[in-house]
């Protein structure tokens, strides 16, 4: 299989077009970065999750964070141009747009959004698939996601691991 047929990709692909929830693009893809290659920083996924950081930042109005963040993900799309994971993504079109949203930000432009186009018939068929099947969330909450998300699940792994430190 394809890297970029892998599901967590595609819910990737799904959230950044469809619907937009930048958020959930950065927790999909750091789980399927963390299995594929944990300990490359430089690795093509990481970018696509700047990328979505990036404007999750921008969005919510942290123009120096989107900046930074956009800024690197650009650096390591170019350094990977050649990688199998922007195959069946169109990589100048991808490039083009992080260069742009940096430039709009520079100049203080309100957030604008934009499409990765997806070249695979195949890909873009299961991605538009699964865009109908998505929750369609309020713009406040896909706003404040980090904050309003119900982290119950890694507040008690924090305090598991705080207390494994404890035991003698």
């Amino acid at each position: 299989m394809h890297p970029l047929f892998h599901p967590l990709f595609v819910d990737y692909c799904s959230h950044f077009n469809g619907t937009q929830d930048y958020f959930e693009c950065h927790e999909v893809l750091e789980e399927y970065w963390k299995k594929h290659s944990p300990n490359d920083k430089k690795h093509p996924l990481v970018g696509y999750i700047q990328l979505a950081t990036g404007l999750y930042h921008w969005r919510r109005q942290n123009k120096k964070g989107a900046l930074r963040i956009l800024t690197k993900a650009y650096s390591i799309f170019q350094e990977n141009k050649n990688s199998e994971f922007f195959e069946y993504v169109n990589f100048n079109h991808l490039c083009d747009y992080c260069i742009k949203s940096i430039e709009k930000i520079k100049q203080n432009c309100p957030f604008e959004a934009f499409q990765l186009q997806i070249v695979n018939k195949e890909l873009n068929s299961l991605v538009e698939k699964r865009i109908v099947e998505l929750p369609k969330d309020s713009y406040h909450f896909l706003l404040n996601k980090h904050m309003l998300r119900d982290r119950s699940d890694i507040l008690i792994a924090r305090e598991l691991k705080r207390n494994s430190k404890r035991l003698p």
